[in-house]
Protein backbone atom coordinates (compact mmCIF):
# COMPACT_ATOMS: atom_id res chain seq x y z
CA UNK A 1 0.00 0.00 0.00
CA UNK A 2 2.64 2.39 0.86
CA UNK A 3 4.34 1.60 -2.07
CA UNK A 4 1.49 2.11 -4.51
CA UNK A 5 0.91 5.87 -2.73
CA UNK A 6 4.70 6.46 -2.77
CA UNK A 7 4.73 5.84 -6.72
CA UNK A 8 1.54 7.84 -7.30
CA UNK A 9 2.63 10.47 -5.65
CA UNK A 10 5.91 10.33 -7.82
CA UNK A 11 4.02 10.66 -10.91
CA UNK A 12 1.64 13.53 -9.52
CA UNK A 13 4.70 15.17 -8.98
CA UNK A 14 6.31 14.66 -12.22
CA UNK A 15 3.05 15.57 -13.93
CA UNK A 16 2.35 18.61 -12.21
CA UNK A 17 6.24 19.57 -12.99
CA UNK A 18 5.85 18.92 -16.88
CA UNK A 19 2.70 20.62 -17.25
CA UNK A 20 3.92 23.92 -15.40
CA UNK A 21 6.91 23.83 -17.69
CA UNK A 22 5.47 23.56 -20.99
CA UNK A 23 6.61 26.09 -23.16
CA UNK A 24 4.35 28.67 -24.58
CA UNK A 25 2.75 29.24 -27.96
CA UNK A 26 3.56 32.10 -30.54
CA UNK A 27 0.28 32.53 -29.93
CA UNK A 28 -0.12 33.00 -26.61
CA UNK A 29 3.31 34.83 -26.57
CA UNK A 30 1.93 37.43 -28.63
CA UNK A 31 -1.44 37.78 -26.46
CA UNK A 32 0.90 38.17 -23.17
CA UNK A 33 3.06 41.00 -25.44
CA UNK A 34 0.00 42.75 -26.58
CA UNK A 35 -1.33 42.40 -22.39
CA UNK A 36 1.62 44.06 -21.78
CA UNK A 37 1.64 47.10 -23.91
CA UNK A 38 -1.89 47.49 -23.19
CA UNK A 39 -1.17 47.87 -19.78
CA UNK A 40 1.76 50.03 -19.97
CA UNK A 41 -0.10 52.72 -22.63
CA UNK A 42 -2.92 52.73 -19.76
CA UNK A 43 -0.27 53.40 -17.15
CA UNK A 44 1.30 56.19 -19.15
CA UNK A 45 -2.14 57.84 -20.09
CA UNK A 46 -3.22 57.87 -16.44
CA UNK A 47 0.58 59.25 -15.69
CA UNK A 48 0.42 61.74 -18.33
CA UNK A 49 -3.32 62.64 -17.05
CA UNK A 50 -2.30 63.56 -13.71
CA UNK A 51 0.90 65.76 -14.54
CA UNK A 52 -2.08 67.67 -16.88
CA UNK A 53 -4.10 68.06 -13.71
CA UNK A 54 -0.69 69.05 -11.49
CA UNK A 55 0.01 71.62 -14.21
CA UNK A 56 -3.43 72.99 -14.38
CA UNK A 57 -3.72 73.54 -10.72
CA UNK A 58 -0.14 75.42 -10.73
CA UNK A 59 -1.32 77.65 -13.75
CA UNK A 60 -4.60 78.63 -11.55
CA UNK A 61 -2.66 79.32 -8.95
CA UNK A 62 -0.02 81.31 -10.27
CA UNK A 63 -3.24 83.29 -11.84
CA UNK A 64 -4.41 83.63 -8.46
CA UNK A 65 -1.21 84.92 -6.90
CA UNK A 66 -1.12 87.37 -9.57
CA UNK A 67 -4.37 88.64 -9.67
CA UNK A 68 -3.99 88.93 -5.85
CA UNK A 69 -1.36 90.66 -5.82
CA UNK A 70 -2.49 93.80 -7.81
Amino acid sequence: MKKRLAISAILLAMTATVISCKEKSPKEKVEDGMEEVGEGIEDAAEETGDKIKEGAEEVEDEIDDATDAK
